[in-house]
């Protein structure tokens, strides 16, 4: 028999766990022709989470648990999901449930209609999140795509079913830190959306603060396009543009109307600021780059497991 893996990212959860297995549990029922395990990715939650966890794990043994010595992100998470994962399906999904999980057999269905190794959920209605939230989402997802080589399905997340094959091609990669739904994407394997009506978190707050989505939005430009390096060449193309337009409006006032020039201090000044900050957004771009090459020398683990229940 075929098994299915359920991967599920944790941070402090404690008020949804006990919802979320029941109902993961319910849609198990129904794909009876796999195999089920869950598999549980602590994210060094200060609450609960573990232990509940924990008592799921003695009440089920199909239950597994990674927990996390600290705090190391979501995209640590589902690598130590997808890492531990030796299933012929996945299923990735938050723990917020936001995502119903009660689509998963239809996803399952499509899967075994079509042999896509991908199959991801896309998002046509998002409830429970402000406007700023949901216009900064959909213009991250056109700008990457806009910056990368690669193309990658716009208004969705995480939540995807994934085969044997993409499981095997994804611990392939070492890089840190990641943007999974992009490096998924690479992979080149064949993708199909699963079109669905994204619900509002059931209990508690979103831990996907602004701080954490510019973090993982720079991450996912970053780490697919060199477009940014290119800025400083085309800010430094217009700075010598708007210098020589400047040099040529001080050769004609010289000419023909000298008396102007004594108020050309406001030229000068325009000047000095543009390439400033020219010069300002350049290195800001390197220097991103140059820390993430930092980080890759460092070759420092992904995450670390100080707790295992399998």
């Amino acid at each position: 028999m075929k098994e299915l893996s359920f991967i599920i990212p944790c941070y402090n959860e404690e008020e949804v766990l006990i919802t979320l297995y029941e109902r993961l549990n319910a849609v198990s029922k129904l794909v009876y022709n796999y195999d089920i395990s869950f598999i549980f990715i602590n994210d060094g939650s200060k609450d609960k989470t573990e232990n509940i966890i924990e008592d799921l794990s003695k009440k089920d043994n199909r239950v597994k648990l990674y927990s996390f010595s600290r705090n190391f992100g979501h995209q640590a998470a589902v690598s130590c999901g997808i890492h531990n994962c030796s299933s012929d399906l996945a299923v990735i999904i938050d723990a917020d449930l936001q995502d119903p999980p009660e689509i998963i057999p239809d996803m399952i269905k499509l899967y075994e209609k079509t042999k896509t190794p991908i199959i991801y959920g896309k998002r046509i209605s998002r409830e429970g999140e402000n406007l700023f939230k949901k216009v900064t989402a959909a213009l991250f997802y056109r700008i990457i795509n806009l910056l990368s080589e690669i193309k990658f399905p716009v208004d969705t997340g995480d939540f995807r079913l994934i085969d044997k094959k993409v499981i095997d091609a994804y611990k392939q990669f070492s890089e840190s830190p990641k943007y999974i739904r992009g490096l998924i994407s690479w992979t080149g394997f064949e993708q199909k959306p699963f079109e669905y009506k994204r619900d509002a978190r059931i209990a508690g707050e979103t831990k996907y603060t602004l701080k954490k989505m510019v973090k993982l939005a720079m991450t996912g430009i970053l780490s697919f396009s060199v477009k940014p390096l290119k800025i400083s060449l085309y800010l430094g193309i217009i700075s010598i543009f708007i210098a020589v337009m400047f040099s040529l409006r001080v050769f004609y006032l010289h000419f023909f109307n000298p008396s102007v020039l004594v108020k050309g201090w406001a030229s000068t000044i325009i000047i000095i600021l543009f390439m400033g900050g020219a010069q300002l957004i350049s290195l800001s771009v390197i220097s991103e780059y140059l820390s993430n090459l930092f980080n890759e020398v460092k070759k420092r683990p992904e995450y670390i497991i100080s707790k295992k229940i399998e």
